[in-house]
């Protein structure tokens, strides 16, 4: 990174910002032809809270003082015993400084959990192609937990699989 930012769990009155940040790095897909992802609704200020008020949801700002502006965020859950990233989103203005990799190493600290997996784009540079960079490998059908299969019919069901999607799983090993 060549800038330090500050990571650390959001608080509730960060909420708001944090679909901002969504809002701002969806951009990056219209070019690309998915002006539905583009467009897409963030998380809502309740989902939002259900990440927070569990300890699940962490951002990233350049200011280490409260109140400093996130740069980017990261939610996740446990889904059968991996550190599952349910969203990571970096604004433009802290692309290519390694936040997104810095987030999902914090989350795989604190989870505790042995795996990270997270689903996303197979396709789109900064989605399947980026975490392989980053140490994920893609997961076959039969290698999909119960939880991975949900979630891919969850993302199926609004819309997602008209761009192929991939389960991806990192573990200290495959780094």
């Amino acid at each position: 990174m060549d800038h330090p930012v500050h990571i650390r769990h959001a608080s509730a009155d960060e909420l708001p910002a944090l679909r901002a940040v969504e809002r701002a790095a969806g951009q990056a897909f219209r070019p690309l032809g998915m002006a539905r992802i583009a467009d897409d609704e963030p998380p809502s200020l309740e989902e939002l809270r259900h990440y927070q008020q569990a300890g699940r949801a962490l951002v990233a700002c350049a200011d280490p003082a409260p109140g400093g502006a996130p740069l980017a965020y990261l939610l996740w859950e446990p889904v059968d015993g991996a550190a599952h990233i349910e969203q990571v989103s970096v604004h433009p203005d802290g692309a290519r400084r390694g936040i997104g990799r810095a987030l999902i190493d914090r989350a795989e600290r604190d989870s505790g959990l042995a795996a990270v997996t997270l689903t996303t784009f197979a396709h789109v540079p900064w989605n399947a192609p980026y975490y392989a960079r980053i140490g994920f490998r893609e997961l076959a059908e039969d290698e999909l937990t119960p939880g991975l299969r949900a979630i891919r019919v969850r993302e199926a069901a609004h819309g997602l699989d008209r761009w192929p999607r991939v389960c991806m799983r990192r573990t200290a090993s495959d780094r």
